[in-house]
């Protein structure tokens, strides 16, 4: 019920398409509530939930929203300004590449938003921008980010559920028993006593660029996702058209690379500090709030962290309330942390590079402990 509450808008509508997968009800003598779960918390946090929506935090102020996709809007034109008047030497090359990477990593915040369906009433008018925002302004489709993204958001940090660790254990050993367990069968895809090292390699520079760039337009082709594609071209089209006259077809595919990279680093570094440091593990079937709580923690609030993360800091609250629209993360903080403390959960904030330095912290101690199996036991 809770997972189904956070995710959808339109829960009439939702239940329509949901009823030809009905088989059954439970007798009345059967149990309704799962021991695994901490029915009192759950009851609890319902209630905030109710209160949340009475207080309007799931309203989206529409200015916000228009004010940050203007503000993304100016970045990309003054950085096709810089090339064009100051010409495509290092200097405005490089100022043009930063502000492009700008605009790439706030976009993908906003698309965020939209994706999340937290800046209009109607779903289907969400999904329209959406569109419009990853596919047009980011090259990227909005089906591809759907598919991946409801699944992590629904099992975070949960092994074989949540698609954003599966880099374990090919790449990453991640959290405190898989890496043990890897060790203990003896597997070693990659030397993870390394892995804090070699995540500088291949975590935040080549995600984007080696990855992203590529899997996403196999992934619209084997889907037959036409429509994402078509978006998709647009955002190709406008580059090439406007950038290329300026610089060449060498300069535009090194700034393309270039803002690229810059991207990548920006996105991998914000989305990893609120998951990788914590807990990692097979689905315990625990409660939505506990699910939550334990694969994720927030950054301290600042205009600048607000602004730098597209308000990711915090990531307790929006998994807590995904169609929550972001500039409300603030006000319902203290309300969950109450809750947090009253059934004795671990409520983490830290400094922003407190944050990036445990993604580190947490792949050595990962490593270590791979290590220790691998060798022991």
């Amino acid at each position: 019920q809770d997972p189904f509450i956070a995710f959808h808008l339109d829960k009439a509508l939702v239940r329509k398409y949901m009823s030809p997968l009905l088989i059954g009800e439970l007798a009345p003598d059967q149990p309704s509530f799962e021991p695994s779960k901490n029915k009192k918390l759950v009851e609890d946090f319902r209630e905030l939930r109710a209160t949340v929506e009475k207080m309007g935090l799931l309203n989206p102020n529409r200015t916000f929203f228009i004010l940050y996709l203007c503000h993304i809007l100016v970045l990309d034109v003054a950085a096709w300004l810089t090339i064009w008047y100051f010409g495509a030497s290092t200097v405005p090359f490089l100022v043009s590449a930063v502000l492009l990477g700008t605009v790439q990593a706030q976009a993908g915040w906003l698309q965020h938003d939209f994706g999340h369906l937290s800046v209009f009433s109607k779903s289907r008018w969400n999904h329209w921008v959406h569109k419009f925002v990853i596919g047009h302004l980011k090259g990227a489709p909005a089906s591809w980010w759907n598919h991946l993204h409801f699944q992590h958001h629904a099992k975070p940090n949960c092994f074989r559920k949540d698609p954003d660790v599966n880099m374990h254990p090919l790449f990453f050993a991640l959290g405190k028993t898989l890496p043990v367990e890897l060790g203990a069968q003896k597997k070693k895809f990659m030397p993870y006593n390394h892995q804090h090292k070699y995540f500088f390699i291949i975590g935040p520079p080549a995600l984007v660029p080696l990855y992203f760039q590529w899997y996403i337009f196999y992934f619209v082709v084997q889907r037959k996702q036409w429509v994402d594609l078509a978006w998709m071209l647009t955002f190709y089209i406008r580059f090439f058209l406007t950038y290329l006259p300026l610089m060449g077809v060498k300069g535009i595919l090194g700034l393309h690379l270039l803002v690229r990279f810059i991207e990548s680093n920006w996105f991998v570094w914000i989305t990893q500090m609120n998951h990788i440091p914590m807990h990692i593990d097979y689905d315990k079937n625990v409660d939505w709030f506990s699910t939550q709580l334990q694969a994720t923690c927030n950054v301290h609030q600042s205009l600048f962290n607000d602004w730098f993360s597209g308000h990711l800091n915090f990531q307790i609250e929006h998994h807590l309330f995904p169609t929550m629209p972001r500039h409300n993360y603030w006000k319902v903080a203290p309300l969950v942390k109450s809750l947090c403390a009253k059934h004795g959960i671990e409520y983490q904030c830290k400094p922003l590079l407190t944050a990036f330095a445990d993604i580190v912290h947490s792949l050595k101690d990962s490593g270590e402990l791979w290590l220790d199996a691998y060798l022991h036991k």
